[in-house]
């Protein structure tokens, strides 16, 4: 593995000191917070463990898959915040749950380390067996399940099409491990069909940049429909030189979002486009530290929320810069949907 680093940009040494900024935070438990005395979430918090991995950090890693298998529940799942010592919203967000599989195949791709695989196998399968119980007849994955069990009434387009690139990897683990799931296959067939084609089957949430590119992002759209779909609303989302706002509707760029739609953009084949995207990414960075500030809000130049520097905002970065940079084996695990 090679630290990312893109030419002209951020070069491996800033990269790095982003990677070791979030390590700084992860709490003695495994537990990567949002910020300190914040919040986590199984999907940010596996975001997080990626970069650590993609950076040379793979014991801070392998600590932060730990916590997850330390407090997985008797069916697989996870709540859907954290705090540290406790549970601070008891729901179960089935994006946040299949999120693990990603992790695990990311970890196999930067370390090759079957062991690893061996051990979160029994991890990530009842996790994606309580996923798949939420698909609907017609293909969505329900959002989520209330603490009492009862499962929401709707689906989401971003986390669908996340729980899409999950199953993905899924089904790579259970090949690798020699435990074939056909059903999960089948179940991500489905899914794929109802982002690519029924767009009416999930709450609508269209002033949010995540619902745009996230069908691009995990491989639901792609080729040439997948630039179509980019284009349409480019201009609504992307501030010219600035990023990507989180919301089309407020003028509020977050380096999050710019940092996924530079891998979304990548897997759309729009190179130039992704690139410049990431430059603006970087109006965010704090050098000093190596953060990221998680918004700006223009023309008034204040970050929201204030100040924060947000450990999921520099991962998304971190793995932007590797599919940008393209050295590593875990480059192209957003970007080539082949």
């Amino acid at each position: 593995m090679h630290i990312p680093f893109v030419d002209g940009v951020v070069t491996a040494d800033q990269i790095r000191k982003s990677a070791e900024a979030v390590a700084e935070w992860q709490l003695p438990s495994g537990m990567i917070p949002w910020i300190p005395g914040g919040h986590a979430d199984p999907w940010n918090h596996v975001e997080a463990a990626m970069a650590l991995a993609t950076c040379g950090l793979i014991e801070e890693a392998e600590a932060g898959y730990g916590w997850l298998a330390d407090i997985q529940r008797p069916d697989g799942s996870w709540h859907n915040y954290y705090v540290d010592g406790g549970i601070e919203d008891a729901k179960f967000d089935a994006n946040c749950i299949a999120y693990i599989a990603t992790g695990v195949w990311h970890h196999w791709l930067a370390t090759g380390n079957r062991d690893f695989v061996d051990h979160y196998w029994p991890v990530v399968e009842p996790a994606i067996e309580f996923v798949i119980d939420l698909q609907t007849k017609r293909g969505e994955v329900i959002w989520a399940r209330r603490p009492d069990g009862t499962p929401w009434s709707y689906a989401l387009l971003t986390g669908s099409s996340s729980i899409n690139h999950s199953l993905g990897c899924a089904d790579l683990l259970a090949t690798l491990v020699g435990q074939p799931r056909p059903h999960w296959q089948t179940a991500r067939a489905r899914l794929i069909d109802v982002i690519a084609n029924q767009p009416d089957a999930f709450e609508p949430k269209d002033r949010w940049a995540m619902d745009w590119y996230y069908p691009v992002l995990t491989g639901a759209v792609t080729g040439e429909a997948a630039k179509e779909h980019l284009a349409v609303r480019w201009d609504q989302f992307v501030m010219e030189d600035r990023g990507c706002r989180c919301v089309h509707d407020r003028p509020w760029v977050t380096a999050a979002e710019t940092s996924e739609c530079v891998i979304a953009h990548l897997a759309a084949g729009e190179r130039a486009k992704a690139e410049h995207l990431f430059v603006s990414a970087q109006t965010l960075r704090d050098d000093s530290d190596g953060r990221y500030f998680t918004g700006l809000v223009y023309p008034e130049l204040i970050h929201f929320p204030e100040l924060e520097k947000s450990t999921y905002t520099a991962a998304a970065v971190i793995l932007a810069a590797d599919a940008l940079q393209g050295a590593n084996p875990t480059s192209d695990l957003f970007t080539n949907h082949t």
